[in-house]
């Protein structure tokens, strides 16, 4: 059984990192055009935030999130913390990248703008539903299991590493997927997340680095309307690792 989720939750990832091939996001300036909207890119996510809502009251979804954790339980004895780490690896990849001259669709600071952005809104989401919601984790541990942040924050790192080097070549994306897929399994793996609070964390990362993508023509008129882009900036990003949250400083030149 544990099997079968292990091939569930990769399947969740691959066909998220290929579908977004399809995206209709036109590489354009981002400082003077709007971005144009499509609904389909709201398909991935919404199943998998659809899934994950779904399993909070769905016996059958229950009854297989317990399935999978009598199968961790048996089945392994030792846990193992990369995720805490893997979580932010995607999004390091896109300053990675850049820093060895594979450069992005946005320039410095309206990648960090974006990237701010999207974990605004995802972090704001992860804490207003954990406080709401009160699952219990599988291990016991606490009452703040739905939905997965650290999941989340893998895959808005994905979806950003995707949409910033989709032109350049396919792979980064799709590696960026991979290692967001393995964080969630790796919740799953030490016994912190059921799957459907993998599934919603992921549907949630992904959709708050879309929504980024599209807000960011105005936030970005809005910030730098006197400003050059050489001048450098300076921003407050948020941050949540599963069990604390809080401001961080951010400065780009």
């Amino acid at each position: 059984m544990f099997y079968k989720t292990i091939f569930l939750v990769f399947l969740f990832g691959f066909f998220s990192a290929n579908a977004q091939q399809n995206d209709s996001i036109t590489k354009i300036d981002s400082t003077s055009h709007p971005l144009k909207f499509n609904y389909k890119q709201l398909i991935i996510p919404g199943v998998l935030i659809g899934y994950g809502t779904i399993g909070i009251k769905s016996d059958q979804l229950l009854s297989f999130n317990h399935q999978i954790k009598n199968e961790v339980t048996e089945d392994i004895d030792e846990k193992i913390t990369i995720d805490d780490f893997s979580q932010y690896a995607p999004a390091a990849y896109v300053y990675a990248l850049n820093a060895f001259g594979v450069k992005g669709k946005n320039n410095m600071r309206d990648r960090s703008v974006i990237f701010v952005t999207s974990y605004a809104i995802m972090a704001t989401t992860i804490l207003g539903l954990k406080s709401i919601v009160h699952e219990e984790r599988p291990d016991g541990s606490s009452n703040n299991s739905f939905p997965s942040g650290h999941t989340a924050t893998a895959f808005a790192g994905a979806e950003f590493l995707w949409q910033e080097y989709k032109d350049k070549s396919i792979w980064y994306g799709i590696a960026g997927y991979a290692v967001a897929t393995g964080t969630g399994l790796f919740r799953i793996y030490n016994n912190r997340h059921w799957l459907t609070d993998v599934a919603a964390g992921a549907g949630i990362g992904i959709l708050s680095t879309k929504l980024a993508y599209w807000m960011n023509p105005y936030i970005t008129r809005k910030l730098f309307k006197s400003s050059s882009e050489s001048n450098s900036t300076s921003m407050i990003m948020p941050f949540y690792n599963g069990q604390q949250y809080g401001l961080g400083f951010v400065k780009v030149f």
